[in-house]
Order: structure tokens, then sequence, then C-alpha cells
């Protein structure tokens, strides 16, 4: 039985979005079935649900797992998620340990420790991550809270939004019953729950990474698991890795994860 794999896509990303589209590709012509994803209100699906998203909604992910592991009976299912994608797939990995049909996971430049991110994204030489991010994220309230103007204030109402962190504290606190943005980020980061991932899982980061930030502890963790591999390389950006190599090779990144994914699933890796 061939192997199935959800890919989940970044902050303000899609199924639609470039890197997904190409580990897609690269996937279906390994001979695996492919699931692009989108989050809630992702790929022009606002209207399809009142409610907002964030990082930590990985039952969101695990109901896409469930749903076509019984409509098409898949008993092997592996998650690829990119930046928040990778938080979401880290996150219900250690929710959901070993249980079946989750078989692997890989995620590339995971957003592990989202306070530390944030806080990162803020930095001046990262302004411009922020903003574009910011606004991506403040055009889409303004598209729900005129969808559903009596769930959400207007936009104008929120007063100054100029940080990432801003928005989680006046937003998604808000909207999600988090007590603060700090109480937001400690309990949607994958960070709590990586040591419980009992399935193959390779992890790559770059030290490069202008926004992606490792605490110690979480540092510790991972190299602690044996079922993970953590694979830290000098550059790649945020999600860019590129290779001198020729051809479809130029794109690291998908081609080590399928790589490893298509590697003998059930043998622990290390770190």
């Amino acid at each position: 039985i061939c192997l199935t794999l959800i890919l989940i896509h970044g902050l303000e990303g899609s199924s639609e979005s470039q890197y997904i589209k190409g580990l897609a590709a690269r996937a279906w012509a390994a001979g695996c079935n492919v699931i692009r994803m989108n989050m809630r209100n992702c790929g022009g699906t606002d209207a399809l649900t009142p409610t907002l998203y964030h990082s930590g909604l990985s039952d969101d992910v695990g109901a896409v797992v469930l749903h076509f592991a019984e409509r098409f009976g898949l008993d092997r299912i592996a998650l690829v998620g990119y930046s928040m994608g990778g938080n979401l797939a880290l996150k219900l990995a250690g929710e959901c340990g070993s249980r079946s049909p989750l078989a692997a996971v890989a995620a590339v430049c995971p957003a592990i420790d989202l306070a530390a991110g944030a806080d990162a994204l803020h930095e001046p030489l990262n302004r411009g991550y922020e903003l574009r991010f910011l606004r991506g994220l403040t055009a889409r309230y303004a598209r729900k809270a005129g969808l559903f103007p009596n769930l959400y204030v207007p936009a104008t109402e929120l007063g100054p939004v100029r940080s990432i962190r801003q928005f989680d504290d006046k937003v998604v606190a808000r909207y999600f019953d988090f007590r603060d943005a700090d109480d937001y980020y400690y309990r949607a980061a994958s960070a709590r729950v990586v040591d419980r991932i009992a399935v193959p899982t390779l992890i790559l980061c770059a030290q490069d990474d202008p926004f992606i930030r490792l605490t110690s502890e979480t540092r510790a963790l991972l190299k602690s698991n044996p079922h993970i591999t953590f694979v830290e390389t000098r550059h790649g950006g945020h999600c860019a890795y590129l290779s001198r190599e020729r051809g479809d090779e130029i794109h690291w990144a998908e081609a080590a994860v399928v790589r490893f994914l298509l590697a003998p699933i059930g043998q622990p890796h290390g770190s």
C-alpha cells in the first residue's frame, strides 16, 4: 500500500503555495498519494467557517487525517509541514504518539517555539517579513469581520497592530479564549509535545533562518528523542533550501523529505 502525504502550508500560505505544489509533484512522481490541505480560511475559504485560524489547530489536521483514512482505507499517512505547518504536524504527532494511521512526519523550518519566533520577527532586520504577514492577517480579519459582523468587532476597533505579537494578543487570544499572546504561544507550540513523538520524524532547520528560533530546552528534547532525525544546516534561510545540483535536485528540502519518507518506515533514526 503506497504512502499518503498530507501537506500543510505555512502562515498565510495555501495549498497553492509554490513549495506545496513542488513537493506534491515530487511525491506524486515517486508513487505517493498526495493531499494538499488548506488550513481554515486559507486558499480563499474565508466564507466556509465563522472561525479564524492559528498555529496550534492540530485538531484540524487530525480531522483531515481521519477523514481520508476512513474514506479510502488508508493505513500509512505521513504529514509534511512548512513553518507554521511544521508546528502543526509536530504537535499532532506528539499528541498522537504511534497511533495509526500516522506513519511518519517531516517538518521544514518548523515554528516549534512560537514565542521566540514571534519576537524574532519583530527584530529590525526581520520587519519586512513581519509586515508582510501582518498585511495578510489584518486583511483576512477585515474580511471575516465583514462576513460575520455579529462575531467580530470591526478591524478599526482593534487599535494599532504593529507586530505579530500584538495581533496574536488582540485577535487570536481574544477569539480563541487564550489569556493573552503568551498563553497562546505556550499552548499552541509543538515544543510542549515533541518528546512524545513516536513515529519516524525528520526536522530540517537552517542556522541562517531569519526568524525560526529554537530554545536550548527544545533543542535538547529534539536531540534526545530517538524517533526524530534533526538536521540543522548552515544555510537554507526560511524554507528556501537550494542545492548546487541541477534539475529537480536543486530543491534540496523537497528531495530530502521524499527520500526520508520513502525509506523503510518504522526504524528509529536518531539525531
